[in-house]
């Protein structure tokens, strides 16, 4: 009896000091999973610093260039180019046709959020030039923003000088009727950044499904011919770009305002998938090429905004872009583009992909979110630049057709957002996937040492 009693204290005491143990583990766990937690999106020097951590090497696949010289080459000199090219007032004002019916399906109506939605341009703000052949002057830092009425009265008429590029033609590539003005509004792109705007779900899901499913999808390589890949990698090379724009400039917190950069999405949408990086590579040389194969059109055009200083400021930034030294010595060809449609089938294949590429085009217009649809609208009228510049030619390789000015600004603003978006995937790169594996490392361990703890508690099975 006395024995017995013994016993049961003695097993008392090891139960309350099984649970003290368990009590001091927890707290002691709460604390490392609390300062475990604030620094795991710290940022790592040392991973960064590594000489060796480089994770993409060598030749851009069916391009003409490395990756270490298109990093090095965006860096120093075409983004801080592009940077303040598209500041000026030439290339500040797209027009755009935002108000369309979707041609694939019923509209969703339009995305309700405060971020959706597109601040036009007042008649007094865009440059006269650009409406009719005045010469009056616009300050360089003019940025009204009209608020109220998305129907806001612009004067959409186009320059009627006579000049040989600012023509009023249609591009084959693309959907838009470029010579309907009355449906055209203009847009300050520096009011209306490409960022985060809340729009997803189902209505998003469904134009990316349409456009990579019925119009460029992606074949097994042995199936892939090098025209349809180009088109595929172009078009995941843009996707890819959108993405890390929105992940850059994030909104983290409604309520405050707060914006940031969302490295978990930047990582689940495109840092963790190889060939999407690559792709974004791949587009921004399609894209560059594009801008260099056209130097005699570019370096001549009339960039006329009604401020002379304004105006020759640009003419100077255009001039650099196309005759830097750097960019002729380091990556002369960024991609070759007579290498496609060799052959019997190549003009029938051609006609194709510019079918497919002006369904994706088309799609634009069943964008729900204002500002996706104007920045959608934009990007694709600059691939579709870039596509006619690069293979709408003549029998001298020379392009047939000439270049209106709403092209220009398109593949010119283009040519900064996947500039800017390769910026960022060089320098934060690295320092996102060492994030994102010290999460997985930190959860590991937690998860190891709860295992632990509900066994002393419950015991062995």
């Amino acid at each position: 009896m006395v024995k017995e009693k013994i016993n049961e204290k003695s097993e008392k005491i090891k139960k309350k000091g099984r649970w003290g143990f368990v009590v001091g583990a927890i707290f002691v766990l709460s604390l490392a999973i609390l300062v475990s937690n604030m620094t795991l999106f710290a940022y790592n020097t040392k991973s960064c610093d590594c000489k060796d951590s480089r994770k993409y090497t060598g030749i851009v696949e069916d391009c003409c260039c490395d990756y270490e010289t298109v990093e090095s080459l965006n860096k120093e000199v075409l983004n801080p180019l592009l940077q303040e090219l598209v500041t000026t007032p030439f290339f500040r004002y797209f027009k755009v046709k935002l108000w369309c019916d979707c041609p694939f399906w019923l509209d969703d109506g339009m995305c309700h959020l405060r971020d959706c939605s597109v601040c036009e341009c007042p008649d007094n703000e865009f440059p006269e030039p650009f409406k009719k052949p005045i010469q009056n002057k616009l300050s360089s830092d003019d940025l009204i923003c009209q608020e109220g009425k998305p129907e806001a009265t612009v004067d959409r008429t186009l320059d009627n000088k006579d000049f040989r590029g600012w023509v009023v033609v249609d591009n084959p590539w693309t959907n838009d009727d470029e010579t309907d003005n009355g449906e055209m509004t203009y847009v300050n792109l520096q009011l209306n950044p490409e960022r985060y705007t809340g729009y997803a779900g189902p209505s998003a899901r469904r134009i990316w499904d349409a456009i990579y499913t019925e119009n460029c999808p992606k074949y097994p390589s042995g199936e892939f011919c090098q025209e349809k890949r180009v088109l595929y990698k172009l078009i995941s090379g843009l996707h890819s770009s959108i993405s890390v724009h929105i992940g850059a400039e994030y909104l983290l917190d409604e309520a405050s305002n707060l914006w940031g950069q969302n490295l978990e999405l930047l990582d689940e949408r495109v840092l963790r998938y190889p060939d999407r990086v690559r792709n974004l590579y791949f587009t921004f040389l399609f894209v560059l090429r594009a801008v260099t194969k056209a130097t005699n059109y570019l370096e001549h055009a009339e960039y006329n905004t009604g401020n002379p200083a304004e105006d020759l400021k640009t003419q100077s930034l255009i001039r650099q872009l196309l005759y830097n030294p750097k960019l002729q010595a380091a990556c002369p060809l960024p991609f070759d583009e007579a290498k496609l449609w060799q052959g019997q089938s190549g003009p029938e294949l051609k006609q194709q992909i510019q079918k497919q590429f002006r369904n994706i085009s088309a799609l634009m217009d069943c964008v729900g979110c204002e500002k996706c649809r104007l920045w959608g609208k934009l990007q694709v009228l600059g691939l579709g630049t870039a596509l006619k510049i690069l293979f709408s030619v003549d029998g001298q390789n020379n392009v047939a057709q000439p270049l209106q000015r709403n092209e220009v600004i398109a593949l010119v603003n283009l040519l900064n957002r996947l500039s800017e978006s390769i910026k960022f995937v060089d320098e934060m790169g690295p320092t996102v996937e060492m994030t994102m594996k010290n999460r997985v490392s930190a959860l590991g361990g937690h998860n190891n040492i709860w295992k632990r703890l509900f066994s002393l508690v419950v015991g062995p099975r």
